[in-house]
């Protein structure tokens, strides 16, 4: 998103235009509905995971990071972290490990935890791009998100509430999607992993701070997760300078709550698929508001400009 890409060039870290591909801005379908709006004043940008953790490996080396590979980390001292057996002293530890994260349990902070989980399902193909937008496909009770990430090659994703769900099963469901990867060429694996909506009540303890989906994560609906932990890693390397993690507990709390409230949202079209469709068909028949939602998605927070929304958007289901 955008919004991600913003937050790693203050970061330092450069994607350039062969790593990739420009997305104009965002398209949802549905069997009966279609709806796109453009991003405002940025453009997104599909990148292979593989490619962007290059792109940060080497900023960090840049940085001067000394990046310790295949090294087992065992638990926490008084001192600092236990590396392969060894204890490493440190005046802070980051546990940035993810969703299910040992650093964020080690210090006691999982019971804190509201949770939803959903399922998810993803692969490449090698195919001409039929779009510059990401798309959101909607069936009825699951996702298929389309990222293209260059000329020929686009990334699909499957997500719904089922576990056996698989990329085959959803074809049935896509039509018009499964039409255009009919004759396309896999370049990756099947791949499987979990999308979680997590809130903690608090993201640090002590010397110890947790970003990315170890401090909490939203559903990949959203599109912000990398955005988040971006963000999170400005506010916290802030904090740090400042020498208190207090001020990265409320900056957290800031960051998150706008992408908490559309995943919130987000997740009720996909839990109410009535509601989804009378949606979608309102949003067709006014793509302007569909690109202000966008537009609030990405951070507009004028009270006129959402309060404006807000009334459009109810009219707009009250008609449709």
């Amino acid at each position: 998103m955008p919004t991600a890409m913003e937050a790693l060039r203050e970061l330092g870290v450069e994607i350039g235009p062969g790593d990739g591909q420009v997305l104009r801005g965002v398209r949802f379908v549905d069997a009966t509905s279609s709806v796109e709006a453009d991003y405002l004043g940025a453009s997104g940008f599909g990148v292979r995971r593989t490619v962007l953790h290059q792109r940060m490996v080497e900023r960090a080396q840049e940085c001067g990071v000394n990046l310790l590979w295949n090294t087992t980390v065992e638990g926490l001292s008084v001192e600092g972290a236990i590396l392969s057996g060894v204890v490493m002293k440190a005046r802070w530890i980051v546990g940035a490990d993810g969703i299910h994260s040992r650093v964020r349990n080690w210090i006691g902070l999982n019971g804190k935890a509201r949770q939803e989980m959903r399922f998810a399902q993803r692969r490449h193909f090698q195919v001409q791009a039929w779009t510059d937008c990401m798309e959101i496909h909607w069936g009825q009770s699951l996702q298929a998100y389309v990222t293209p990430l260059s000329s020929d090659e686009t990334c699909v994703s499957l997500i719904s509430r089922d576990p056996q769900m698989r990329l085959e099963d959803a074809w049935r469901e896509f039509p018009k999607l499964a039409s255009y990867l009919r004759d396309a060429r896999p370049t990756s694996a099947e791949r499987g992993a979990v999308t979680v909506t997590r809130r903690l009540r608090q993201v640090y303890r002590g010397s110890i701070a947790l970003t990315g989906d170890a401090s909490g994560s939203v559903d990949a609906i959203t599109a912000e997760g990398l955005s988040l932990s971006f963000h999170q890693a400005i506010a916290l390397a802030d904090a740090m300078e400042e020498g208190k993690l207090e001020s990265y507990q409320r900056a957290h709390r800031q960051i998150t709550s706008r992408p908490n409230t559309m995943g919130w949202l987000l997740l009720l079209l996909d839990r109410y698929p009535s509601l989804r469709r009378r949606a979608l068909r309102g949003l067709a028949s006014d793509p302007e508001l569909f690109a202000r939602l966008l537009a609030a998605h990405l951070g507009e927070a004028s009270s006129r400009f959402l309060a404006a929304t807000s009334l459009r958007l109810g009219w707009q289901f009250l008609t449709a």
